[in-house]
């Protein structure tokens, strides 16, 4: 299972790219093959805040919908557009190009509550 170490990760199956006070948000590797093909991706509108464990979208598979749990407080300040054309870039690149939304932090001491690769792998084996 790919899980870049310099990302952190929400039990929730989402990693955060943290750089100062901006996180990019995207889900795993492990969630987008429990998945499998993903055929659509609902994400928030810009601006809107979302707390620490609040969903803020959804992804769609062939066979089930699962919500998306925001890993950290904050306000949107970007979304990945090209998800709403292609969201299969989820399956093929789901850290890179398959990001989902970027963020301005609330509360950086909240990273406090994520895991790192090593515990995301421990829990999800």
């Amino acid at each position: 299972m790919e899980l870049p170490k310099d990302l952190h990760y929400s039990k929730e199956h989402t990693w955060v790219h943290i750089e100062n006070k901006t996180a990019t948000v995207g889900i795993t590797a492990f969630a987008q093959k429990e998945l499998g093909e993903i055929v659509y991706v609902d994400l928030p509108n810009v601006n809107h805040n979302f707390k620490q464990d609040e969903v803020f979208g959804s992804v769609e598979a062939i066979k089930t919908v699962s919500d998306l749990f925001m890993p950290l407080s904050g306000k949107i300040i970007e979304t990945n557009e090209q998800l709403l054309k292609e969201p299969t870039i989820v399956n093929s690149n789901p850290f890179d190009n398959g990001w989902m939304v970027k963020i301005e932090i609330e509360d950086l001491r909240e990273t406090e509550n994520l895991l790192t690769a090593e515990q995301y792998a421990q829990l999800n084996n």
